[in-house]
């Protein structure tokens, strides 16, 4: 190859329009996924700890408590106590640990680091938060289903969104994108949602712990793969430039 051939096309030539226009349509979800996973969530979450930290009282989370208790019955209280386990230590916690072991049994070594970092991550990142902001749990009625713990960000909103979040972004280039992302933002909503029917929480913790799991999780998505999507169809040794890479 000779020496002009090594060198990169000059600035304001045609060859390195093309190359910013071949780079940015293959990279524009990476600024679309920053954006909507890590700014926006990221600015929410530090605007609610600010006012938690403040000890400032959101205008929604009391009249939110109230309306969710109005509505309780005997069969809901059995039902969101179950969804509630199911969120945490029946569900969570065993699924976490069934995708790691599914993904190295696939041999997929980066997709199982992704998802054990997720998890890990986002677990010691919600216990630290509750050490630092303290916030005592509502306390509007005596709850079927009482917590000891401090309340911001929510543990269960946060574990379910990190691995519904986990899992979206890995099944995201493969034909079960829709279905699974139905499932998991059904499941961390109604995770959620059991924790305030249960007056457990204030829906501002629900709030900051899905604003946290996105933050961690997109990031973390971002950094390992950086020069591709997870389960791309593996087509020969090489890619074209900007293109995919499998793990």
């Amino acid at each position: 190859m000779s020496e002009a051939q090594d060198k990169p096309p000059a600035l304001g030539t045609p060859e390195a329009a093309s190359g910013v226009r071949h780079w940015l349509a293959h990279n524009a979800w990476r600024f679309v996924l920053l954006f909507v996973g890590v700014l926006l969530p990221l600015a929410a979450f530090v605007e609610l700890a600010d006012e938690v930290h403040e000890f400032e009282e959101f205008h929604f989370d009391a009249p939110l408590l109230w309306k969710m208790h109005a509505v309780s019955t005997p069969w809901l209280d059995s039902f969101f106590v179950f969804i509630s386990k199911i969120g945490y230590q029946w569900g969570v916690i065993p699924g976490d640990i069934l995708i790691v072991l599914a993904l190295l049994g696939f041999h997929r070594w980066r997709e199982a680091a992704f998802a054990a970092i997720s998890f890990s991550g986002s677990a010691l990142l919600n216990l630290g938060s509750k050490q630092f902001f303290q916030r005592d749990r509502p306390s509007l009625w005596e709850s079927i289903a009482p917590e000891s713990t401090y309340s911001f960000p929510s543990g269960h909103a946060m574990g379910s969104a990190t691995l519904a979040a986990v899992v979206i972004l890995l099944a995201w280039n493969t034909r079960w994108r829709w279905p699974v992302l139905a499932g998991g933002l059904v499941f961390a909503g109604l995770v959620s949602l059991s924790r305030v029917y249960l007056g457990v929480h204030y829906p501002s913790d629900i709030l900051g712990g899905w604003c946290a799991a996105l933050v961690w999780v997109v990031g973390c998505f971002l950094v390992m793969f950086r020069r591709g999507h997870p389960w791309h169809r593996r087509q020969g040794p090489t890619r074209g430039a900007g293109g995919p890479e499998t793990a």
